[in-house]
């Protein structure tokens, strides 16, 4: 839900933030137009207005609203329907761009673009299915750490087998092993002539 002020809007990972409904958007062209249309409908704004209006004609016009957050040069923006709380979605964007803040170490547009799996796993873990599931701030961190302790150990499984030849490498074995047992992972070790 974010868009950059002042510079051409870059890539269609803004449109899958706009709006979690957009997946019903068929064609690119028609993204790229939703995206305009909200960029020139909330930019244009003066600061001292309320941070919610009515959707445009692409984006459902009175039955869908715009509630948006201004930080620095980017604008957070959720497009939800009428029945939603304007200031319950404000408070939302709030958390999310404070989450966003404690997961990135003061968050810029450059952790947004390049790490947007992370951002979607982010608001993953506040909104599902259209339905706000989380908005402590402390949990949501809790559970992005959580998934990132289990990437990591993912990884060390993955490279464990390469690690294990190295370390065999450096050993003074006075015989070649047949089988190298790291926790719950065999590894068989191939013939080879001499490691030295």
């Amino acid at each position: 839900p974010f868009i950059k002020k002042q510079t051409k809007l870059k890539t269609r990972n803004y449109c899958s933030f706009l709006n979690v409904s957009l997946y019903s958007v068929q064609n690119e062209d028609t993204e790229q137009q939703i995206i305009r249309e909200t960029f020139h409908l909330v930019s244009k704004r003066d600061e001292n207005v309320c941070n919610f209006l009515e959707g445009g004609l692409l984006i459902g016009g009175l039955d869908y609203k715009l509630i948006y957050r201004h930080y620095a040069t980017l604008y957070f923006v959720f497009c939800v329907d009428s029945s939603e709380s304007e200031l319950g979605i404000l408070d939302l964007i709030q958390v999310f761009v404070e989450t966003l803040d404690k997961c990135f170490e003061n968050v810029c547009e450059l952790d947004l673009i390049f790490h947007v799996d992370k951002v979607h796993h982010i608001l993953a873990e506040m909104v599902m299915g259209g339905m706000v599931l989380e908005t402590n701030m402390n949990e949501i961190i809790t559970q992005v750490d959580a998934q990132n302790k289990m990437e990591k150990s993912e990884a060390g499984i993955a490279g464990a087998p390469a690690r294990a030849v190295s370390a065999v490498k450096n050993m003074n074995l006075p015989e070649m092993p047949k089988n190298i047992n790291i926790g719950d992972i065999s590894i068989k070790v191939p013939n080879l002539p001499s490691f030295k």
